[in-house]
């Protein structure tokens, strides 16, 4: 599979740029009820990735890095939640849903790799 030239390589790079974009998208949302319960679900879970990734690169052992990423993975798996019911929902029907939805998916998709690599290799 080729890398894409719009995404960079470093996990911490995507993580943290995913984060930043979750944030430009919740600001978009209407601010009734489910708008503002959804961004703040959506905000919590989609920063979190990147945070994840963060601590698991300073982790004090294997285990400590496989547990970190696989909070990320989880986290990851709840924006994906969460995006899908705005979208479902018609709270917001911007394209970067999609776009949000896709990215999520090959970032679990990513974690989910690393781990099962670095649980090969403990």
């Amino acid at each position: 599979m080729a890398q894409r030239k719009d995404v960079p390589f470093d996990i911490r790079e995507r993580t943290f740029l995913f984060g930043v974009r979750v944030v430009k998208f919740v600001r978009t949302l209407p601010r009734d009820v489910a708008g503002v319960e959804l961004a703040r679900q959506l905000i919590r879970s989609g920063t979190s990735i990147g945070a994840n990734v963060e601590e698991a690169d300073g982790a004090e052992s294997t285990k400590d890095k496989i547990h970190k990423l696989a909070i990320g993975r989880k986290e990851g798996k709840e924006s994906r939640l969460w995006l899908r019911t705005i979208r479902e929902a018609e709270i917001s029907k911007s394209p970067e849903i999609d776009e949000l939805i896709a990215e999520c998916l090959e970032i679990v998709k990513i974690l989910s790799a690393m781990i099962n690599n670095l649980g090969k290799s403990e």
